[in-house]
């Protein structure tokens, strides 16, 4: 018998593990075995609602923080100033993703003939300040008249606050 100071150091260890460490080693069961109280889960026959507004602006932040990495070639028209189109009140200057984009676009315009002069310039540069000093609401045409083209509206989170067009309150 081991009195209470007993530390327990002449006791060795147990030659067997004990019922609760056999319960740890044991795998899972694949599937909860179900009886007749375990309540059933029930499918819905309808999909689950996805948020669209959510995934189309995430979409949306996924392409604008592509684009703001990204160097684009914009145009210049034969006054030299940057290429734009005017559409609602709003001023698009039109940048292309590659010389492929920029040729397609001149078929388009029935311009191939002259010599397009045009710059690299990163996305961000473009939203961030060629935007805001045009002296008209802006925003940015990438690949316009494509199937691919995007447009980068002057609005919150897109250009820089000074260049947001005021919605009226909506969002």
């Amino acid at each position: 018998m081991r009195s209470v100071s007993d530390n327990g150091d002449d006791i060795s260890r147990p030659d067997r593990l004990s019922r609760l460490a056999e319960l740890a080693d044991w795998p899972a069961p694949e599937q909860p075995v179900a009886t007749s109280d375990t309540p059933r889960p029930v499918k819905s026959a309808e999909p689950p609602v996805v948020d669209e507004v959510a995934a189309g602006r995430r979409r949306f932040a996924r392409l604008l923080g592509e684009f703001r990495r990204a160097a684009v070639l914009v145009p210049f028209d034969a006054q030299g100033s940057l290429w734009t189109a005017d559409f609602n009140g709003v001023r698009w200057i039109c940048a292309f993703s590659d010389e492929e984009a920029l040729s397609r676009f001149a078929h388009a315009q029935r311009d191939v003939g002259r010599e397009w002069v045009f710059r690299t310039v990163l996305g961000a540069r473009l939203l961030d300040v060629m935007v805001p000093m045009l002296p008209s609401p802006a925003g940015v045409a990438l690949d316009a008249g494509s199937e691919d083209g995007m447009l980068f509206p002057p609005v919150e989170g897109v250009v820089p606050e000074a260049a947001v067009v005021d919605l009226g309150g909506t969002r």
